[in-house]
């Protein structure tokens, strides 16, 4: 309902993504598990152990659990924002090969820019009552799961109603 016609997607595909939207998706929430894995090394959490996805061999899952609660206002919202201010166009930043669809160089440059900016965005952070970053904001969440396991304070993620 949020975006134009050659934006449609039936269904989540993520090995190969299968259409624009997809290949969106897949893209950014790369681009966010790399930002988490980067956060989590500057903390003493350790990166094979998770909450919530499968622990398996050459997988961090951990970034996968605590970059959940960001991909809606990191990656989904960028991406709405290339796709409905006509940023990035399915003609123009795409290849589609036979089973799979990716970004082209321009449309990863352009993404990437989006990205950061998201990432370097400020909100005010209702508890720390400071504006805080969504790059700071994920290793905020890491310091709050350290807190829950040494200290048996309540873990409560990022949340985007909520805004802490």
């Amino acid at each position: 309902y949020f975006l134009p016609e050659d934006f449609v997607m039936n269904k989540r595909v993520k090995r190969p993504p299968d259409n624009p939207i997809n290949a969106l998706i897949s893209f950014g929430n790369t681009l966010l598990y790399t930002k988490t894995i980067a956060a989590i090394y500057q903390t003493h959490l350790d990166q094979r152990i998770s909450f919530l996805h499968e622990p398996s061999e050459g997988r961090f899952s951990l970034s996968l659990d605590i970059s959940e609660v960001f991909k809606p206002v990191i990656v989904f919202k960028t991406i709405f924002d290339l796709v409905n201010n006509r940023k990035i166009k399915v003609e123009n930043h795409f290849e589609r090969k036979v089973n799979y669809c990716i970004l082209n160089e321009e449309g990863r440059n352009i993404f990437l820019k989006a990205f950061q900016n998201r990432m370097e965005m400020v909100v005010q952070h209702p508890k720390l009552k400071k504006k805080t970053s969504y790059h700071s904001m994920i290793k905020i969440d890491c310091y709050k799961l350290i807190k829950f396991i040494m200290e048996d304070k309540e873990f409560i993620p990022y949340s985007l109603k909520a805004g802490y």
